[in-house]
């Protein structure tokens, strides 16, 4: 199976660095794992430092500004992240804009399910999730999110991990973010 992060990867989330050792240092040059909690960035640290990968550490929320130049990353991960981010359009607003034209958007996360009944848990359980699991929202239209932040779906699948239903919907895939798309017809309706 052909590696899927290539480049510059930005894990946004990396928090104990559980993805680290899965990245191949023959196609990942470097490494920057975003990340508000340092408690957690001490346990990515420490797993680092056997790897052969450059990775530098930005200790900060997801939604605040990414200290990287516009369009310098050709991989973003989200690996069940985007479900604790307290504003996923604008996480996605910087993400969009530090990732390359031609970059790709890698994600893994929680969310609502399709199956009504497992739905009406999911927006009754995720107030008490919120606080017991790092702000986690069980209810979050991953879909949706990624759609009205801009990113078109290159891969995308859903569906069930084993355990509690309410808890375990899960959806996978790969986004690139549309801009080029988005600044053409801005500019084609302002030329009209």
């Amino acid at each position: 199976m052909d590696p899927k992060a290539t480049g510059d990867v930005l894990e946004i989330g990396i928090g104990s660095g559980l993805n680290l050792p899965f990245y191949n240092d023959d196609q990942v040059r470097r490494v920057y794992g975003l990340d508000p909690s340092l408690e957690l960035q001490q346990m990515a640290r420490r797993r680092a430092a056997s790897l052969p990968l450059e990775i530098e550490f930005l200790h900060q929320p997801a939604e605040t500004a990414i200290p990287l130049p516009t369009e310098s990353i050709d991989t973003v991960v989200l690996t069940w992240t985007l479900c604790s981010i307290r504003d996923p359009q604008i996480a996605l607003d910087e993400i969009g804009r530090v990732m390359k034209r031609d970059g790709r958007l890698i994600f893994i996360e929680h969310g609502c399910s399709p199956d009504e009944r497992i739905r009406g848990w999911q927006h009754r359980l995720t107030p008490l999730w919120k606080r017991i699991a790092g702000g986690c929202h069980l209810n979050r239209e991953v879909k949706a999110i990624l759609d009205q932040a801009g990113y078109e779906l290159l891969e995308s699948d859903a569906g069930y991990l084993p355990g509690p239903r309410p808890v375990t919907y899960t959806y996978r895939g790969v986004a690139r973010h549309g801009r080029q798309f988005r600044w053409w017809s801005k500019g084609l309706r302002a030329r009209v």
